[in-house]
């Protein structure tokens, strides 16, 4: 490993008269700065939750749009990060595009969007991935791969020239950020950090030292 830090210089400085008001249009902003920059997946981030022995989980979860002033991602509501937000409705999320130097963090409650909602976007989804989401158990022990080849291929037939339902376990979560980071590398680790945070006349920025 290189003992050489490396030099933050892609960006000029942030500064906090740069941002807009509302800091989920910033962070589309820097998504789509993202894209244009041949990110593979600009909307990856990492969504962190935590379980009931207090120990944080964490996992990249796909970011599938925006929704009253929060953050949509889609998964099995009974896989892990399903039952630890069910018990505790609080995450963090963090994206991070290495081709810009920045990254956002983001901290808030959690909540389902409507069935109306999750199947809207599940008929988006290539038939495939529908097929997916029905037939996997997700974060459940499996003995084989075998097995779970054999399940999509059984549910693949049966869907033959049908839709394929929404699951009852399967859609959509939104996070309404109570507080967002917007950090970008600067030469020296002298970052720029600019934090909004929400109170009851709306937002406000802080500048935080690197």
């Amino acid at each position: 490993m290189s003992t050489l830090a490396r030099q933050y210089t892609l960006n000029p400085p942030l500064d906090e008269s740069e941002l807009l008001p509302e800091p989920v249009d910033q962070l589309q902003n820097w998504i789509a700065a993202a894209s244009e920059a041949g990110m593979t997946e600009p909307g990856a981030m990492t969504l962190a939750t935590v379980g009931d022995d207090g120990r944080p989980s964490a996992r990249i979860v796909l970011c599938k749009g925006f929704h009253d002033g929060g953050v949509c991602f889609f998964t099995n509501y009974e896989s892990r990060k399903g039952r630890e937000l069910a018990a505790r409705p609080q995450a963090s999320l963090v994206f991070w595009w290495d081709k810009l130097e920045r990254q956002v963090r983001l901290e808030g409650p959690v909540e389902r969007v409507s069935r109306e909602q999750s199947l809207e976007y599940f008929r988006k989804r290539p038939r495939e991935s529908q097929l997916g989401a029905y037939s996997s158990r997700q974060s459940a022990v499996v003995a084989t791969r075998e097995e779970l080849d054999a399940r999509m291929e059984a549910n693949e037939q049966a869907f033959a020239g049908s839709e394929i339902p929404l699951p009852d376990s399967w859609g959509g979560y939104v996070l309404r950020p109570q507080a967002v980071e917007f950090w970008q590398g600067r030469r020296g680790r002298m970052h720029d950090r600019l934090l909004y945070l929400r109170d009851a006349a709306g937002w406000r920025i802080e500048r935080l030292e690197p």
